[in-house]
């Protein structure tokens, strides 16, 4: 009898898995992306089609966890004080696109004739994007930590933020409600109150919880505990009539300057990828066919409307608040969709008498097709907006299957002498940049390179990152270089990195983040400069060499020493060195004049 239970369990554990590893490859393959992949999966086994799952809400709830792991993880990379600096974004940008959006979609309904109240929840619901969706875009792009990534970020925070208030608005509109008497004062304090807990313990007790954990010395009750802080922040948020995610994220935030923060995001890291997996395949389950057919009209309409009006909203204040024409439309491309926080609101508006069943299952299906159809749209977004802004690409190949042993990001003026020693000794190099002028130019000589923005993930595993024995940055983009160690480091961390640096402040920057090889872009011609100088004043190619040598070698101790004094002291690195003493010669001259 065991062994039938056990079988029951494992058997659908199984499929999804299968559904899962066949179909996330496929569509990763045909350029889709995994999220679509993973939707058709679920809708592939749910009750739709072969109908071996009959039950998708059940296997919702439990997948919601992944969007809590996402947060978290997404708050660990958020200290206090970064997240201060995007208050501005959060309640400046992120509370007028979603005030905005929700008064034109309410506008949008009615015109459509829908009822004021219906139209204000269909609305409100299509309006909460998926936070799921689009963190899983960002992170897989690579675009995560950049700034249009910190603002999807903050707005995403706002919106479930928003998931409250519209909480709130449904109970006073429900007719059996006796809320229209007055605010729940103790509800509120409930919250608040709860929000100062995660962060009293975040602040006082979670680095003591850990350092006792970890002299158990077993890796398993380390991962028990973040799991711990996890799920009890989250659950503590929900009782409290908050969500999940934001306790989740919460926690992540007061985490965020432990010692043990890399330990525990490497912990959970696993359980987060798992479970959001099994989110979109629970969202693909859920979407039913059969009213889809039946409301089809409606649907599609629908969609069209909501996804139209919602992008005028979202590009309008983009543009009010300083985005320019293409990140205003990659914004567009990324936020035109409903989310997973929909199907709470239109649960809470059906219990509520606001919104019947059948309004209920029209509008989940409308906002499960956006989340579905949301991957194309970026798909179509990126050939457009990256036809537009590179103009023609008229013989320019973009990057895609490259196996080089060396992948050399950035042919400009450094690249193509730093490839040189390379291509001399015929070692297979796979060369990408951004300009197609340059690309164009660099084939008149000779040289294949491929068109590729180095910053992005996508690109470094179609040029090859993953393979390579090394990988050598050459762009002059002090942000863009540093975009794309951090993406190296992270995510390609078997081949050698060597960096181009700006100053001497980038390259002690460089340095602690673990390139192998750094060297910044002046240094070594304009020691030659100098040392062409000496000789110009009478000093023999020798002795100017060797006052050269000297200089170099003061220099990189000197660079040894303010990235050992900035990490032990927490100081502020200098970026510039001394003016360094006059150098005497064996043959008794100084640096640049006779003795």
């Amino acid at each position: 009898m065991a062994e039938t239970g056990i079988v029951q369990m494992v058997g659908p554990a199984v499929v999804l898995l299968t559904s899962a590893v066949v179909a996330v490859p496929l569509f990763r393959k045909l350029g889709l992306g995994s999220v679509l992949g993973y939707f058709s999966g679920g809708l592939l086994v749910g009750p739709s089609v072969l109908g071996i799952f009959t039950e998708p809400s059940t296997i919702l709830h439990i997948s919601e966890l992944g969007v809590v792991m996402f947060l978290f993880l997404i708050g660990l990379e958020m200290r206090p004080q970064k997240l201060w600096a995007l208050r501005g974004q959060i309640f400046g940008l992120g509370l007028a696109q979603v005030a905005v959006c929700i008064a034109l979609l309410t506008g949008a309904g009615v015109l459509y004739g829908l009822a004021p109240a219906t139209a204000f929840i269909a609305g409100s619901g299509f309006v909460l994007s998926s936070t799921a969706v689009i963190m899983s875009v960002l992170q897989e792009r690579g675009e995560l930590a950049g700034g249009q990534g910190q603002r999807a970020v903050s707005i995403l925070l706002l919106e479930d933020l928003m998931i409250v208030p519209l909480l709130v608005v449904v109970t006073f509109m429900s007719p059996a409600s006796g809320a229209a008497n007055g605010v729940d004062v103790a509800a509120v304090a409930t919250a608040l109150g709860a929000i100062g807990l995660v962060i009293a313990a975040g602040r006082w007790l979670l680095d003591p919880f850990f350092a006792l954990l970890a002299r158990a010395r077993a890796t398993e009750v380390l991962t028990a505990g973040a799991l711990l802080v996890v799920l009890g922040s989250a659950l503590l948020m929900e009782y409290s009539g908050l969500s999940m995610a934001m306790g989740a994220f919460l926690a992540g935030v007061m985490l965020s300057g432990s010692g043990y923060r890399h330990q525990i995001e490497t912990d959970i890291e696993p359980f987060k990828g798992l479970l959001m997996g099994l989110f979109f395949l629970a969202v693909g389950m859920s979407l039913d066919l059969a009213v889809v057919a039946a409301q089809w009209h409606v649907i599609v309409a629908l969609l069209a409307l909501f996804v139209a009006v919602k992008s005028i909203g979202i590009y309008a204040v983009a543009r009010a608040f300083g985005a320019t024409n293409r990140q205003g439309l990659r914004r567009v491309s990324l936020f035109a969709q409903g989310g997973e926080f929909a199907f709470v609101l239109y649960t809470a508006a059906v219990s509520g008498g606001v919104i019947d069943a059948s309004d209920n299952a029209v509008f989940a299906s409308v906002v499960i097709l956006s989340m579905a159809l949301t991957p194309l749209t970026l798909l179509a977004a990126d050939r457009w907006l990256d036809g537009d802004a590179r103009a023609s690409l008229d013989g320019v190949e973009a990057a895609r299957g490259l196996r080089g042993r060396v992948l050399i990001i950035g042919f400009g003026r450094f690249g193509q002498i730093a490839s040189q020693a390379l291509l001399a000794q015929g070692i297979d190099v796979s060369l990408i940049d951004n300009d197609p002028d340059r690309i164009r130019e660099a084939e008149k000589f000779g040289f294949k390179v491929y068109y590729g923005d180095g910053r992005r993930l996508d690109i470094l595993r179609h040029s090859g990152a993953e393979t390579a024995d090394a990988i050598m940055v050459c762009i002059d983009d002090r942000a863009g270089v540093n975009r794309i160690v951090e993406l190296v480091r992270q995510h390609f961390p078997s081949g050698k990195l060597l960096v181009r640096s700006y100053d001497r402040g980038h390259a002690i920057g460089l340095r602690n983040s673990g390139v192998d090889y750094e060297m910044r872009e002046t240094l070594e011609s304009a020691l030659a400069f100098g040392g062409a100088g000496l000789q110009a004043l009478g000093m023999t190619a020798f002795d100017a060499g060797e006052v050269i040598d000297e200089i170099r070698r003061r220099d990189q101790e000197r660079l040894a020493a303010q990235i050992q004094e900035g990490v032990l002291a927490g100081r502020d690195l200098l970026h510039v060195a001394p003016r360094p003493e006059p150098l005497i010669t064996p043959r008794g001259r100084a640096a640049g004049r006779e003795t």
